[in-house]
């Protein structure tokens, strides 16, 4: 009967532990990927060719309407930029630099093109 109280005791201290651990991982996760305007002033000469240029057309794979970025929710763009990455979204040229670009870097480039007016 000890031996059985003892043990149910271990395992909801073991459980708890690791549960927080868990949570405390998916924390740190959250935390490490802040966007730094600062930092994304090195990052945005690869997107500035299309993103930057009013009224831009791109014409490949076909002629369509290059949206203007500045001023866009982070959030959303950090959406699209993971979408390409992952291939939910495409287009030739936004899926080779999405695929190239860490979590920071996405978070970067989203705080500065949302700080823009």
């Amino acid at each position: 009967m000890k031996l059985r109280t003892s043990l149910k005791y271990t395992l909801s201290v073991l459980a708890a532990i690791a549960s927080c651990a868990i949570a405390g991982q998916a924390v740190a996760a959250d935390a490490a990927v802040v966007g730094n305007v600062q930092n994304a002033r090195d990052k945005v000469s690869m997107c500035i060719g299309c993103h930057g240029i009013e009224g831009y057309k791109a014409t490949f794979p076909e002629l369509y309407h290059v949206p203007m970025i500045a001023g866009q929710n982070a959030k959303y763009i950090e959406t699209a930029l993971n979408e390409y990455k992952k291939g939910a979204r495409s287009h030739p040229t936004m899926d080779a630099i999405a695929g190239s670009l860490s979590d920071q870097d996405i978070a970067d480039l989203a705080a500065y093109y949302s700080n823009l007016k």
